[in-house]
């Protein structure tokens, strides 16, 4: 709000010249985040666990039974645990944006002092921020919008972010997770079907790590190898735990 006041108050030329000027910059990250948290565990878990199962000799059956119930069980807590923590970090901003609101009524003059000094960090010089200060105080909205970015470093969040982020970890967990289950589903015998669920896996653990470090800004090919790695690590270790157990 306070960012759509300053934008109608400037100058003609300078609003034309932003009218103009349009900058592409990404801001879906949030998102990004939702789909790389459960795509991750999605294709690693329950592919540690078919290979777990198929070193234990169990039948392609028993691992598609146990796999499934694991991806649900795995998308109801991962996508619990991203609503959570949207809703804690939403109501941690309701928390600190009282608190911010009740200073600048309270005690006016030290929250001003404050604005003074964020400004100071940057560079700018008493003569130039006491202009900025004393229009701040003329607009508390503006003044607690700046209070909570600059002094805080938090953004308002979107109401909606929680439920929204259980949704994306919770369906990004269960495409994931169904990639090393399919091989099972077409082959009756699990000894063979690992075979053919380690492939798959890897392309895909590969397909997404490069995605994950394009969108990250990340080296996408290094991001592609990292995560193959540790997926082919996990799966190693199950079946290797399980070989072991039951030779």
């Amino acid at each position: 709000m306070a960012a759509q006041n300053s934008r109608a108050t400037i100058e003609p030329e300078k609003q034309t010249l932003l009218n103009h000027h349009k900058e592409k910059h990404f801001t879906a990250g949030e998102v990004v985040r939702d789909i790389i948290i459960g795509v991750s565990d999605g294709l690693t878990v329950p592919f540690a666990l078919a290979a777990g199962l198929s070193g234990a000799n169990a039948s392609s059956s028993i691992v598609i039974t146990a796999g499934i119930a694991e991806v649900a069980a795995g998308a109801i807590s991962m996508g619990l645990g991203g609503y959570l923590a949207a809703k804690s970090e939403a109501d941690h901003y309701t928390r600190e944006l009282k608190r911010e609101e009740e200073e600048i009524i309270n005690v006016p003059d030290v929250e001003a002092a404050e604005v003074a000094e964020i400004l100071a960090e940057y560079g700018v010089e008493p003569h130039e921020y006491a202009p900025v200060v004393n229009a701040l105080r003329k607009r508390p909205q503006a003044w607690l919008d700046f209070m909570m970015k600059f002094e805080l470093g938090l953004e308002k969040p979107d109401p909606r972010r929680a439920l929204q982020s259980a949704f994306n970890i919770a369906v990004s967990y269960i495409l994931g997770g169904l990639v090393p289950l399919l091989p099972y589903m077409f082959i009756p015998r699990a000894q063979d079907a690992v075979a053919a669920s380690v492939v798959i896996t890897i392309a895909a653990l590969l397909i997404f790590g490069y995605a994950k470090g394009y969108f990250t800004g990340n080296k996408p090919v290094k991001s592609a190898f990292q995560t193959a790695l540790i997926g082919a690590i996990a799966s190693a270790a199950a079946f290797g735990i399980a070989k072991v157990i039951h030779p």
